[in-house]
């Protein structure tokens, strides 16, 4: 069985687990609608990614 050899210091057990933190998600305006959406995605609404059209837009009638 595996055993640690030295104790794990408060410090080094922090830095271990500094990344299970919550974190709020990023959102950017996007340029044409103004909108906000999260970085990396299609915009839903005018089915728009990197200024091509990807997909059909949404249609909120």
């Amino acid at each position: 069985m595996a055993v640690p050899k030295r104790k794990v210091s408060r410090m080094k057990r922090g830095f271990r687990r500094s990344t299970d933190a919550l974190k709020q998600p990023a959102y950017v305006e996007d340029k044409d609608s103004g909108e906000l959406r999260r970085p990396h995605h299609i915009d839903l609404k005018s089915g728009m990614y990197r200024g091509r059209q990807v997909i059909e837009p949404r249609d909120d009638s």
